[in-house]
């Protein structure tokens, strides 16, 4: 089925479709996590400071609807990815594999060193999801000081902090500089 999909900027009357995918996909983490805390969608603002960096992409139907979506932002020669979602019924048919794929090929673009992002470690469709894209899972003294200021806003938020784990996978080279603030 993803074979009919095509990855493409997202436009910004899409706004209120992609916050509908949001909430969607929310419901599939509810579950794996066995919570029953009402969902809280990305605001528009933060959609549209990534469609106007050319940072928000969707993936489309044959019928150019979008079924899932990605945010992301430049940071510190890094692409953080803010937010990755896909709509329940095209989940586990490779939609979030292909949006991660052409976030790599923009920041490749943009000659940005690394993809970044925070994420729960323990959800399968999470943590294990970029690592078997190749994402490795830092912290201590290897985990830009972003990066730490990411989790810390989680965890204010009410984000289970043994939960959470930041994720970068590096673009051909060194990383070291990641570390610098």
């Amino acid at each position: 089925m993803s074979a009919t999909l095509a990855i493409r900027q997202a436009r910004l009357e899409e706004l209120p479709r992609l916050t509908e995918i949001e909430l969607d996909a929310f419901a599939t983490l509810a579950e794996a996590l066995g919570i029953s805390d009402a969902a809280q969608a990305l605001p528009h603002d933060v959609l549209r400071k990534a469609l106007e960096a050319g940072l928000l992409i969707v993936a489309a139907d044959s019928d150019d609807r979008p079924v899932g979506f990605l945010a992301a932002e430049e940071i510190h020669d890094t692409l953080y990815v803010i937010e990755l979602d896909v709509s329940r019924d095209w989940q586990r048919k490779g939609v979030g594999r292909r949006l991660m794929s052409h976030a790599v090929e923009m920041a490749k673009t943009r000659r940005l060193s690394a993809l970044t992002l925070t994420t729960d470690r323990h959800v399968p469709f999470n943590a294990p999801f970029y690592q078997s894209i190749g994402f490795q899972t830092v912290g201590g003294q290897d985990m830009p000081p972003f990066l730490w200021a990411k989790i810390d806003d989680e965890v204010s938020n009410g984000m289970d902090p043994e939960r959470r784990v930041a994720m970068v996978l590096t673009l051909g080279g060194a990383s070291s500089h990641l570390t610098t603030s």
